[in-house]
């Protein structure tokens, strides 16, 4: 079978003619019988009643239509496909990203981005969530990564949950104990990275629930900061496990369970625009997205 005859086929259905089919597909009426008949070879049996000027399926027919109409959507699929990669191959990509995403999960994104599209370049602007909000709205930017905020002109997409985890040196006391009780973190001198972040908004919430009120010794504005302080031994923190890949590989720093089992995590989305039309730049980039995090999740549920 060839796709040619598949498309005779399909739009003799259509016209209910074998004149009017040959006429939509800039065919002679014989050129397109032909077609209909090498494919009723193919098929074993006539596919269609001829009436004079008129055509209607056979049962034949009838059974073959919605496997034809299938195949035909399926390609038309991969040709739009094909076409988007194609006209996605260079252009500018506008990305506001939350600066913790931006250091610890950005990077490895863009690689994979990169050598999908290498003809696309990328800008990034990085803020707070709030702030990543506030450019996609002003159309500063084309796509949002940030932690899930809700807003009526926002389509946001959620890709994974960043988990925020209590870390120490390797010295600390709760490192060699594996675990810690939040009422013992209160006693502790406490590192926090940037009041106004989603980061703090949480821990601030559970020391709260435990009605523990911290020890803060220091306030940054910096997770890599904030690392290098601990390592030292110079206080404890909560921070993104993202943020921490390096320093858990070499053991420079290690992550402490909570007694209690407070587990705090903050939703992470890719967000757009509502009310815009993305191009085919922006419909690769999330395509990209959602494939790696499915495949994530996917990994996650087979452990």
């Amino acid at each position: 079978m060839e796709l040619g005859q598949l498309e005779a086929f399909i739009n003799v259905v259509e016209y209910k003619s074998f004149s009017r089919a040959a006429e939509a597909m800039g065919l002679t009426q014989p050129s397109l019988s032909a077609r209909i008949l090498s494919l009723e070879r193919d098929t074993g049996g006539p596919l269609f009643h001829r009436m004079g000027r008129g055509a209607r399926l056979t049962e034949t027919g009838q059974a073959f239509l919605p496997y034809v109409t299938r195949a035909l959507e399926s390609l038309n699929e991969a040709r739009a496909v094909l076409d988007a990669t194609q006209r996605a191959s260079s252009g500018k990509l506008h990305i506001g990203s939350a600066r913790a995403i931006c250091a610890y999960v950005l990077p490895d994104i863009l690689k994979k981005f990169h050598s999908l599209y290498p003809g696309i370049d990328v800008s990034i602007k990085t803020g707070r969530s709030s702030e990543v909000l506030e450019m996609l709205l002003s159309g500063e930017v084309q796509v949002g990564l940030s932690r899930t905020i809700v807003h009526p002109d926002i389509q946001a997409q959620h890709i994974y949950d960043e988990q925020v985890v209590l870390v120490t040196d390797p010295s600390h006391k709760f490192a060699k104990l594996g675990e810690a009780s939040i009422y013992d973190v209160a006693h502790e001198p406490l590192i926090l990275y940037d009041r106004e972040s989603s980061y703090f908004v949480l821990i601030n919430r559970v020391v709260r629930e435990a009605g523990i009120v911290p020890n803060v010794q220091m306030d940054l504005d910096s997770i890599d900061a904030t690392k290098r302080m601990i390592e030292r031994g110079l206080g404890i923190s909560f921070l993104p496990r993202n943020s921490l890949r390096r320093e858990l590989e070499i053991g420079t720093l290690k992550t402490i369970r909570i007694q209690e089992g407070h587990n705090v995590v903050l939703p992470t989305s890719v967000m757009v625009r509502r009310q815009s039309t993305q191009g085919t730049i922006v419909q690769s980039f999330l395509g990209l997205l959602l494939s790696i995090y499915s495949k994530d999740q996917n990994s996650r549920n087979s452990e």
